[in-house]
């Protein structure tokens, strides 16, 4: 082993570490205030830290992957996937049996499904790390070959923990959609729980919250939700690693400065990690790229023109245009002074989502001061936000994906991202 490697990966690994704090988080009154009323549920980051930073020198120091064929590494993520998958069944079967009013005795009746889970997990705890570190060097390579790099290095390295993820108390004005602040909390915490302490937190700070759940966590290294989907774990290591990246630079140094820069710092996130996943996918799996839209052909103005005989089907229920008239609905009702009004209004919309299959638990201004911060597509929660639309033009005009985030990580308020779009 090299020595001066190992040295090498520690100082990074310790520094990044440092420097690389969850970004999201603002302190202020308000936040003290809240915490009130979370403290005794709050996700411990220090020991998950601790953990997840043992794992990655004992992964590094063996440095398995290292000696694995490209096809072999292949067959081990896609195995460890499988494996997932069988576990999220597993538990699915164990979760009925305990809910099943017709089973009077649920651990007898459980009591080889949970032996197989068991096994299931033990088997995890061994392919998990090495799926992570295969995981990991793809998408340091393909970073290398965008030119994301330091003398062709990632820098900081990309790193990843898969892991349970703490739930995010997100909190926002009422008088207008803006985020203010949100505090980790521990998983699991059931539906009756989060209803209470949301409405207990509304009622002390007069503001709007919401617990959701989310996909990652911009430590270092990230936390990276286990899910079976290999598109959406590229996407998401990636994602993290953007912000990580952006951490080191000013527009990650000032994430929570002001809600815009938030806004330009998830919507960066969001659109390089997402080409950043798919260059993964298409490089290493490319069986599982997503297929490309059919190409819309010219109207043929010779063609005849087809004669109806029948009732034109309703439009297609569009949850990303409904989320879009609600915020900008929203958003109007509560310039114009309406807050209960536009309450009331978000409430009857969200019964008019579930009506169409998509069960919303609560739709409020933490609802979209959360979900509208990733603006890397137009419409949904984002409204008529002028901030994404930048962030997404700035995309656009930049040659390279390298030219786009290191022109964007400069950048320290939402006048220079203007600024930079106007200036093509």
């Amino acid at each position: 082993m090299n020595i001066g490697r190992v040295i090498g990966f520690l100082f990074w690994l310790c520094t990044a570490t440092v420097l690389l704090g969850r970004s999201n988080t603002v302190p202020g009154d308000q936040r003290e205030r809240a915490r009130a009323y979370t403290r005794s549920i709050e996700f411990n980051y220090v020991s998950w830290e601790l953990d997840a930073l043992w794992t990655k020198v004992s992964q590094w120091a063996l440095g398995t992957s290292t000696y694995l064929s490209d096809e072999t590494r292949k067959q081990t993520v896609l195995d460890y996937l499988k494996l997932v998958g069988q576990i999220q069944q597993a538990q699915a079967q164990l979760y009925e049996i305990y809910a099943d009013p017709n089973i009077t005795d649920p651990k007898t009746a459980s009591a080889d499904l949970r032996l197989e889970l068991d096994r299931l997990n033990a088997s995890r705890g061994k392919l998990e790390p090495l799926a992570e570190s295969i995981l990991q060097g793809q998408v340091s390579i393909v970073v290398s070959e965008l030119g994301l790099t330091l003398e062709g290095q990632p820098i900081p390295p990309v790193l990843s923990r898969i892991t349970p993820l703490p739930d995010s108390l997100a909190v926002s004005r009422r008088d207008i959609i803006e985020f203010m602040f949100d505090i980790s909390i521990q998983p699991g915490l059931s539906v009756d729980r989060q209803t209470e302490l949301e409405e207990k937190v509304d009622q002390a700070l007069d503001v709007s919250t919401l617990v959701v759940g989310i996909g990652g966590v911009g430590l270092y290294p990230p936390m990276i939700m286990e899910s079976t989907s290999l598109n959406w774990l590229a996407d998401t290591i990636s994602h993290e690693w953007v912000h990580n990246f952006l951490t080191l630079r000013p527009l990650g140094v000032n994430y929570g400065t002001t809600p815009e820069l938030r806004i330009i710092n998830e919507t960066a996130a969001s659109i390089a990690g997402y080409e950043i996943g798919q260059k993964v996918i298409a490089r290493y799996y490319p069986e599982l790229q997503p297929p490309a839209p059919e190409p819309t052909l010219p109207p043929n103005e010779n063609a005849p023109t087809p004669e109806s005989t029948s009732t034109p089907e309703p439009p297609v229920f569009n949850i990303n245009r409904e989320l879009h008239e609600t915020r900008v609905t929203a958003d109007q009702l509560l310039a114009d002074g309406k807050i209960e009004e536009a309450e009331a209004y978000m409430e009857a919309r969200r019964i008019f989502l579930w009506d169409n299959g998509y069960h919303i638990r609560k739709l409020n201004q933490a609802y979209f001061a959360f979900y509208g911060a990733y603006a890397d597509v137009p419409g949904g929660a984002a409204g008529e936000d002028p901030v994404g639309a930048a962030v997404r033009s700035l995309r656009t005009q930049s040659a390279t994906l390298a030219d786009f985030v290191n022109r964007i990580s400069l950048m320290t308020s939402y006048q220079q991202l203007i600024e930079a779009v106007n200036s093509k």
